[in-house]
C-alpha cells in the first residue's frame, strides 16, 4: 500500500524527492490534514505517482495535488558495531560541534530529527571520519 500525501502542484512530479518537515499552524484546521500529514518528519521521500485530484492548500497558498510517495534511503553515520545491513536502529543527532567534519551534516546536523527508527539498507566498508574520535560507519537507511 503506497503512502499518500499532498504536495504543491509545482512539486508534484514523479521522481521529485523531498524531506518531509511536517505541517504548520494553519494545518491544524485544514479539512485535508488527515491525507496530508501522514508522513514521518525528517524522512526522505520520492514521488512515485501523481493522482488526478487537487485540493486547496492554505500553507502553500496554491493548489496541492494528491501524490503517492515512497521512502528513500538517506545517508547516516552510526556506531560501527551496530552498522549491520538489514538491522533496525534508532538514530538521533550526535552531540558534536565540529562543523568542519565532512560527516557533520549526516551525524549532528539540523536536518536530522532528534531520534528516529531506521532500517539499514547498505553499509560502507570503510570507517567514517569522526573528528572527535568515535568509531563510525556511513550507512544508507530508510
Amino acid at each position: 500500500m503506497p503512502e499518500i500525501t499532498l504536495l504543491a502542484v509545482a512539486q508534484a512530479n514523479p521522481g521529485y524527492a523531498f524531506i518531509y518537515q511536517g505541517g504548520g499552524p494553519v494545518c491544524r484546521t485544514c479539512p485535508y490534514r488527515n491525507a496530508c500529514l501522514t508522513l514521518d518528519s525528517g524522512r526522505r521521500y520520492r514521488v512515485t505517482r501523481v493522482r488526478p485530484v487537487q485540493h486547496p492548500c492554505e500553507l502553500q497558498e496554491s493548489p496541492a495535488a494528491v501524490v503517492e510517495v515512497e521512502r528513500i534511503p538517506r545517508p547516516l553515520v552510526v556506531e560501527a558495531p551496530i552498522a549491520v545491513a538489514g538491522s533496525s536502529i534508532e538514530v538521533g543527532r550526535y552531540a558534536c560541534r565540529r562543523v568542519d567534519c565532512p560527516n557533520w551534516t549526516i551525524c549532528a546536523g539540523p536536518s536530522l530529527p532528534p531520534k528516529q527508527r531506521y532500517r539499514i539498507e547498505q553499509v560502507d566498508a570503510a570507517p567514517a571520519e569522526c573528528r572527535i574520535g568515535r568509531k563510525l560507519r556511513r550507512v544508507e537507511a530508510v
